[in-house]
């Protein structure tokens, strides 16, 4: 497991400050869709004093109910796919972007158990996708541990992405 608040960075020491460096520096803006992750990315983002200039806000879409009414998931996508997906992730992270008006839409789902799982979607498999104006991406990770485990990776790796994508050194659709 990565060390959840270790970065390169001389001048900042934690993944969080460093994302709201870069938030400051390139002038954009955030939104996010969680899930299986409950909220964990936004009070990271919102625990760094002066995030209201770039966070724009977040919903914790846990149902299926919630993924449509509020980021306008289609049915089709939550009864074919699931909404542990590659395409459910796309279409809450673009949801979001849309009805918040940010620069990013950042979005997760996934299973962080205990139950939950099958043998096609085993616990800890989690879907993060990335919303900007260049396009949108979603990819598949695998967790191991426990249900806060899981959810601290997802997290983890959520704003490493974001990081990544703000200081050019991964593009969206790469």
């Amino acid at each position: 497991m990565p060390e959840r608040d270790a970065v390169s960075s001389s001048e900042v020491g934690s993944i969080d400050e460093e994302v709201a460096k870069l938030f400051r520096e390139n002038g954009l803006t955030l939104s996010l869709a969680e899930s299986c992750t409950g909220g964990l990315i936004s009070k990271r983002i919102t625990d760094i004093p002066g995030s209201s200039a770039y966070f724009l806000g977040s919903a914790v879409t846990y149902s299926n109910e919630a993924k449509v009414r509020m980021l306008g998931v289609a049915d089709e996508i939550l009864n074919t796919c699931g909404a542990v997906s590659s395409e459910c992730a796309s279409a809450m992270a673009s949801g979001i972007r849309s009805v918040s008006g940010s620069d990013l839409g950042l979005a997760v789902t996934g299973i962080a158990g205990p139950d939950g799982g099958s043998s096609e979607k085993p616990v800890g498999t989690v879907y993060i996708a990335l919303a900007a104006p260049d396009g949108c991406r979603a990819r598949r990770f695998q967790f191991r541990g426990d249900r806060e485990e899981i959810r601290v990776m997802a997290a983890w790796t959520a704003l490493d992405w974001l990081r990544r994508y703000l200081s050019g050194t991964a593009d969206v659709l790469d």
